[in-house]
């Protein structure tokens, strides 16, 4: 007891420090923030030249213009249209899509693959556009900071007794799971609801999203895969993704 005691002050003394916080209306909570999207934007382009310098893109005019169509109703709806928007189809046969600081939206053509119309395409969109309304990746990149912080702190402060011992052998693993997995499956699901508003603005049917994730759920099931939730997994079950979609759809009566 005499040793978290010990930790207590300076403890507090560095989320003080730290403290970044702002609320999000769009999300109803407050965010650690201690940096802004801005320092991110030059990561965003670096990973976007880098992205389309070593992967092939599809040059399929339907394709493009369909991620386009849909990707700029669905980003102009999410109130992000103030700024030009860059949209690639990479040739990838795994279904995925990406949105990176800066305006760039990525989509593979497994994914193309996989949605049933444009409306399971932009809860896709809906969905990434969500996690830069949410400003999740300065949350995250705040998150991750903060813990390096508070775990360095309370290291200095155990010094050499047995607690202070644990936190440098095994403190990086305790964040990662105590605190950073499990936040960013609850931003998962932010992203989810945030994408369904999104899509419903850009006159987009939201129940499409959960026919999406059962799509996504039997494509796990056929390769053998738990579809997430995991206890290392960043990303909720697609089962908790369905249950979580159904009850907001019904609180919003769609």
């Amino acid at each position: 007891m005499a040793t978290f005691r010990h930790l207590t002050l300076p403890l507090l003394m560095a989320a003080t420090l730290l403290g970044g916080c702002a609320y999000n209306a769009d999300l109803g909570r407050d965010q650690l923030l201690i940096v802004n999207d801005d320092s991110l934007i030059g990561e965003g382009e670096k990973a976007w030249a880098d992205t389309l310098r070593t992967s092939y893109i599809s040059k399929e005019p339907r394709k493009n213009a369909r991620v386009q169509a849909v990707g700029q109703r669905v980003i102009t709806a999410a109130g992000l249209a103030n700024r030009p928007w860059d949209y690639a189809v990479f040739l990838d046969e795994a279904p995925n899509a990406f949105v990176l600081p800066g305006g760039h939206v990525g989509v593979t053509v497994g994914l193309l693959a996989l949605v049933e119309n444009d409306d399971q395409l932009a809860a896709v969109i809906g969905h990434e556009a969500g996690h830069v309304v949410a400003r999740h990746a300065a949350e995250r990149v705040s998150q991750e900071r903060t813990s390096k912080i508070l775990l360095g702190i309370a290291g200095a402060a155990a010094g050499g007794t047995d607690f202070g011992k644990l936190l440098k052998d095994h403190g990086d693993q305790a964040a990662k799971f105590g605190v950073l997995l499990p936040f960013s499956r609850k931003q998962e699901l932010e992203a989810d609801k945030l994408g369904v508003d999104f899509m419903q603005r850009a006159g987009y049917r939201p129940r499409e999203a959960v026919a999406l994730w059962r799509n996504m759920q039997a494509q796990d099931a056929q390769a053998g895969q738990s579809g997430g939730g995991d206890l290392g997994s960043t990303h909720p079950s697609d089962a908790v993704r369905i249950q979580e979609l159904e009850r907001y759809l019904a609180s919003r009566g769609w």
